[in-house]
């Protein structure tokens, strides 16, 4: 069984239905009547706010380009006339922040 989320509202959503109502609030109540006619219980599900701010952000990646194609023109440029030079220590600070990141999300 999957599932989306379409709204952040935080109105419990019935599980199991086999239906996209297009709000919560007829999905429960689409559910009920099925669960009183077959007899199946149905279950709430509440969106905690770890899981309404996971949505916006996927919204706003979502709004995103994949590719900023005016900074790899950019260095498109500076590799072809031999200008670009890697820095190597600002590099190695960002892996080393990098990995940091996934520590505390792996702790959290």
């Amino acid at each position: 069984m999957t599932g989306k989320i379409d709204s952040l509202s935080g109105a419990p959503t019935a599980v199991g239905t086999g239906h996209r109502p297009g709000s919560a609030q007829n999905a429960t109540a689409s559910s009920q009547a099925e669960a009183g006619s077959a007899g199946t219980p149905t279950a709430d599900v509440h969106i905690t706010d770890s899981a309404s701010l996971l949505a916006g952000l996927a919204q706003q990646l979502s709004a995103t380009p994949a590719v900023n194609e005016a900074r790899v023109a950019q260095l498109r440029t500076a590799i072809e006339s031999g200008s670009y030079t890697v820095q190597s220590g600002h590099v190695a600070a960002q892996l080393l922040q990098f990995e940091r990141s996934l520590a505390q999300i792996g702790a959290g």
